[in-house]
């Protein structure tokens, strides 16, 4: 019989005591009444087990936001796992395989998890959130023990103690000794009444005292204050907890699953830490790179009106300031070519202004603003759509000014240049603010963007004013509904310090009354909240808030009284940026230092690890991915990139391992949503289904005439590098798994090479949605041929399986 949610909870369930990160609760102790048991113990449900794992984890990472009053941020995680929980189909898949474990188990996860996020987290409810986070865990536990048995369950279980003892090692970084004390003695509490404590206890003495000891260890050091001792001791209680598990197992196959599941839970930890914290300090570097954007655009704009000398100066300036600011070295750092081109850019630029050359202006202000746009880009990374958004905020309130003056035809120009950034998806800005509302993005770009243009060519003053207005309003929406209070601000904090600038244009071309009335504007914008930016800098730092008060109303005083408009509006300059760096401070963004520590602690640990040997012998695949990718993610918190892409691709490539490490890849259930599959995000089987096709370079079969055969297998090119002669032809034979595709990268082959793809097509993006059509699969029994006549190095991937890592290489010779 079905026992209820409440029995879930009294038979034994542990309701979370402390904000941990990854925290891990008992398991009830009810029988599955479904289909599951003993029997089903094979090699790969063990992949399928350790993968549960790592969602227990998750589950708890959503409620420790919560506790820790990250709400929105808990709810985020929680609604991520449900969608990376509903697209593993297959057999194998979570999904799949807790439903076929068990109906009940499968129903209560799902509504657990569900209710997490709607009646926990997003109604604030503590009590509530606990009590969810602790039923959908449970149901995971069962299933677990249900598929694998009590042995390698209790294996499991034991690694997931291990991964919250490194919490506390997490909290004590992030200076929370209290939430360390108290994670470590819940381990503790929870580790001696779970079945794994008297198990590892008769089968492994040695570890169960040396992962009693570092526990007890743990919660006394961070008693005392001692950080680096509590750090240390929570790591040796996570090698006792793995090392014990592997004595507990039933196959070591299975415990080295867990354990690499245990690696991808840190990696969900280390996501869950950068959530709870706001932007790193990148992003603020980034705002700086966009405010010298405009800046470099208002020398281009003054060059074109002949107010020569002042343009040069601005171009000077901005080099002069690059030089000491702290965007620099990040810069360089981050990307060392735009960094150079950057710099090169600023002084073609001023040659160009100061020779009077418009066009090699032109060509100079492109090459400073692509250079920058990259650098955004890498330094700011999911967050560069609202510093874009900041950005043509600016130029549009710039080309207004232009209309303003009669310049009609430069203001439209300006305004279709924007048109054409938006539509080339510059910094990912159409596509984020498409995604974010079509509502926002319909009426930014059909309604206002358009009918602004037609409105500078029509020379429409009413219509200006409105569509004007209405981009401003639109697009400071969508900041507000995209980012954080503090990623906002971030961007905030470059629109104002633009206009700052813009005023000392105006004032430079002698309209000291719209200077004054740009630098008061900016302030009244400030002071109505500007999408939080106000309330968060006066939080942040009362003196940054008082200085940029201060200096934005010298500006509007400078122009007021006729004075150089210039020197206040470099000083301002200033203050916007400080205000960018306290509010990215203020928002916990060393958070993300600490995030780093726990992959690279992480990483550091599966080097030496008994796993790392197994996993290499395994698949020197699934283990080079996992490197690749455990090192990406790392980078990617490091540089302010896409971290939510990072940890799903690290999972990905955890997950490859997990299946590698048993033997089953072929069984891989990560959710590639193959063309011409039926069902919503479904798998092929590999058999061949007519929704799919070759094209005239797929062939039946593996040609006698081939020179080179490179075997398809499940998510890998065996070989993955291969060197071949000129006019040498190459056969790709698919070997096992779902379709495949070849598809050369279209900037990773030689110059003089023609495109080449299975499905024939002429360029990459045609090849990626020729897929997308059904096109270009490679299916069991069939091969791609491709005769390779130009010199070089050709890359190439598998679309459905990039992100497992099937990618390989030609060097024709």
């Amino acid at each position: 019989m079905k026992r209820s949610r409440r029995e879930v909870l009294t038979s034994g369930a542990a309701v979370l005591a402390t904000a941990g990160i990854a925290g891990c609760n008992e398991l009830g102790d009810g029988t599955p009444t479904d289909e599951g048991g003993p029997s089903d113990a094979a090699a790969v449900g063990g992949a399928v087990a350790a993968e549960w794992n790592a969602m227990r984890a998750r589950v708890w990472d959503a409620a420790a936001l919560g506790l820790a009053g990250e709400s929105t941020a808990g709810a985020s995680v929680a609604q991520s796992t449900f969608a990376r929980f509903e697209e593993a189909t297959g057999e194998y898949g979570a999904h799949e395989a807790l439903e076929r474990t068990s109906e009940d188990n499968y129903a209560e996860f799902e509504e657990a998890l569900g209710e997490l996020r709607t009646e926990g987290l997003q109604a604030g409810d503590v009590e509530r959130t606990r009590e969810e986070a602790s039923i959908a865990s449970t149901q995971l536990a069962e299933a677990q023990r249900a598929r694998v048995g009590e042995s390698t369950a209790d294996a499991l279980d034991l690694q997931l103690f291990g991964a919250n003892a490194l919490d506390a090692a997490a909290l004590a970084a992030a200076g929370d000794l209290d939430g360390a004390r108290e994670t470590a003695a819940a381990v503790i509490s929870r580790f001696e009444e779970a079945s794994v404590h008297d198990a590892l206890e008769s089968t492994d003495g040695d570890a169960y005292q040396a992962f009693e000891d570092a526990l007890e260890a743990v919660r006394s050091a961070a008693e005392s204050g001692d950080a680096e001792t509590a750090r240390s001791e929570a790591k040796s209680a996570y090698a006792a907890a793995v090392d014990g598990s592997y004595a507990l197992a039933d196959a070591e196959a299975a415990a080295g699953a867990g354990h690499v599941a245990s690696i991808q839970a840190r990696g969900w930890d280390a996501a869950a830490l950068a959530a709870m914290g706001g932007p790193s300090t990148a992003f603020a570097h980034a705002a700086a790179l966009t405010l010298y954007r405009a800046r470099a655009a208002d020398a281009r704009r003054l060059a074109a009106t002949g107010e020569t000398d002042r343009a040069a100066t601005m171009a000077s300036d901005i080099f002069a300031h690059f030089e000491g600011a702290r965007a620099h070295e990040a810069l360089e750092e981050a990307d060392h070519e735009a960094y150079e081109g950057f710099e090169s850019g600023l002084s073609a630029l001023q040659s160009a202004i100061e020779g009077g050359d418009s066009a090699a202006v032109g060509d100079a202000f492109s090459t400073v603003d692509e250079n920058l746009v990259t650098g955004i880009e890498g330094l700011a990374g999911s967050n560069a759509p609202l510093l874009e958004a900041a950005f043509f905020r600016a130029r549009i309130a710039d080309a207004r000014e232009r209309y303003r003056s009669g310049e009609d035809d430069a203001a439209a120009a300006a305004a279709e240049g924007l048109f054409e950034r938006f539509e080339s998806n510059e910094l990912d800005f159409h596509e984020t603010m498409e995604e974010t509302s079509e509502d926002l993005y319909h009426a930014f770009e059909e309604e206002h963007l358009a009918g602004l243009i037609a409105a500078f060519e029509n020379g429409d003053d009413e219509a200006v004013a409105t569509h004007s207005d209405g981009i401003r309003s639109t697009l400071l929406e969508f900041e507000t509904s995209a980012g954080t209070t503090a990623t906002v601000s971030g961007a905030e904090a470059a629109y104002v310090g633009s206009r700052g600038f813009d005023a000392a244009v105006l004032d430079a071309r002698g309209d000291d009354d719209r200077a004054e009335a740009i630098a008061q504007s900016a302030f009244e914008h400030f002071e109505a909240g500007a999408g939080g930016y106000h309330e968060s800098l006066e939080h942040a730092d009362e003196s940054v808030y008082e200085a940029f008060e201060e200096r934005l109303g010298a500006v509007a005083t400078a122009a007021g009284n006729g004075e150089d408009v210039y020197p206040a509006s470099k000083s301002f300059n200033d203050e916007a940026l400080a205000s960018a760096y306290a509010i990215v401070g203020s928002a916990g963004g060393s958070t993300s230092d600490t995030a780093v520590t726990v992959l690279q602690d992480a990483f550091a640990h599966f080097e030496d690890a008994r796993v790392h040997d197994r996993l290499e012998a395994a698949s020197r695949s699934a283990y080079e991915t996992f490197e690749a990718e455990l090192d990406a993610y790392v980078t990617a918190l490091q540089d302010g990139g896409d971290v939510r892409g990072a940890a799903e691709s690290f999972a990905n490539a955890a997950q490859y391992a997990q299946f590698a490490l048993v033997d089953g890849v072929e069984d891989l259930p990560l959710d590639l949503r193959l063309a011409g599959t039926s069902g919503e995000g479904g798998h092929s089987d590999g058999g061949g289904e007519p929704d799919l096709h070759g094209g005239p370079n797929v062939v039946e079969g593996v040609p006698d005439d081939a020179d080179h055969v490179v075997d398809m297998e499940a998510v890998a090119f065996a070989p993955a590098e291969l060197t071949v002669s000129k006019g040498d032809t190459v056969a790709w034979t698919h070997a096992a798994g779902e379709p495949h595709s070849v598809t050369a990268v279209g900037d990773g082959i030689p110059d003089a090479s023609e495109y080449w793809a299975s499905g024939d097509f002429d360029t990459e993006d045609a090849a990626q949605h020729g897929w997308e059509e059904g096109n270009g699969a490679v299916q069991s029994g069939q091969s791609f041929v491709h005769t390779f006549e130009t010199t070089g190095t050709h890359e190439y991937y598998c679309i459905p399986h990039e992100a497992a890592g099937m990618t390989g290489s030609v060097t024709v010779e």
